[in-house]
Parts: structure tokens; C-alpha cells; sequence
């Protein structure tokens, strides 16, 4: 069954691993990747990632990319996202720290920022423009 717009807002903005999708070349299949992300209901997803990854080149290149985030355990859940790249920035210490802490205690997100380089960093901001979600039920 999909969700409301409320669910599925709600459940996109809770600390999950997101699996990114991007088309790389053509020809083949998307580069589908794990990622940290950032999100609050009504706004964009946001994820950082080195700014001479192959993720960074790719999304840079499609100027669009999706998101997945599930839930794998019963009732298994997901919500996916899809739309063009609104903005991208050379990362800052604020939105490190907002991404860090969705999956890191504050003492390991600490540790975790004093080891980042963010003039390595680069973020992505998607504003979503296709939602597909499904609470598949009890199992």
C-alpha cells in the first residue's frame, strides 16, 4: 500500500542508509551506491560525497539522480525520490555535522568531522519530483 505524503516525508527523514542511483553511461545499468543523507519533510535531500568520487562526476554529469531508503525488517517499507540536482556546494562544517549526526553518536560524529577534509567535499541538493513508496504489510 503507498503511503501518505506524511508518511512517506516522515519516513525519509528518519537516519536510514540511502541507496543513490545515477545514471553513469550510457549503455549500462545506473551506479547505485550507499549514501548519508539529509532530509526533512517538504524540503530537499542532501548528500555529500568526495568531490572527485565517480558518484560526484556522475551526478554532475545527469544533473539528476534518485534516492532509496527501506526499511528491511516487517512491515517492510521504502519510499524512493527522484529529481533534477538544485544546487551543489563545496560542503560545509554545518551540513557535515547535520549528516554525521543522523548515523553517528555526537562523540564518534566529532571524531568523525576532526578526520573529514571538507575541502575534499562536495554536497547535492535534490529537490524530489517523483515519489514511489509502499508499506508492503506484515509478513
Amino acid at each position: 500500500m503507498a503511503l501518505s505524503t506524511a508518511e512517506r516525508e516522515a519516513f525519509l527523514a528518519e537516519g536510514r542508509i540511502g541507496a543513490l542511483a545515477v545514471q553513469e553511461e550510457a549503455g549500462r545499468g545506473p551506479l547505485v551506491v550507499p549514501v548519508w543523507y539529509d532530509y526533512s519533510p517538504g524540503g530537499e535531500v542532501s548528500f555529500l560525497t568526495g568531490a572527485d568520487s565517480r558518484k560526484a562526476r556522475a551526478v554532475a554529469k545527469a544533473g539528476r539522480f534518485s534516492m532509496l531508503a527501506e526499511r528491511t525488517h516487517p512491515t517492510y517499507r521504502y519510499v524512493s525520490v527522484e529529481g533534477p540536482v538544485s544546487s551543489s556546494n563545496p560542503t560545509t562544517e554545518d551540513e557535515l555535522i547535520r549528516i554525521a549526526s543522523r548515523y553517528l553518536s555526537e562523540e564518534s560524529a566529532a571524531d568523525y568531522l576532526a578526520r573529514s577534509d571538507l575541502d575534499a567535499l562536495v554536497t547535492f541538493h535534490m529537490r524530489p519530483e517523483h515519489w514511489l513508496s509502499s508499506d508492503l504489510g506484515a509478513f
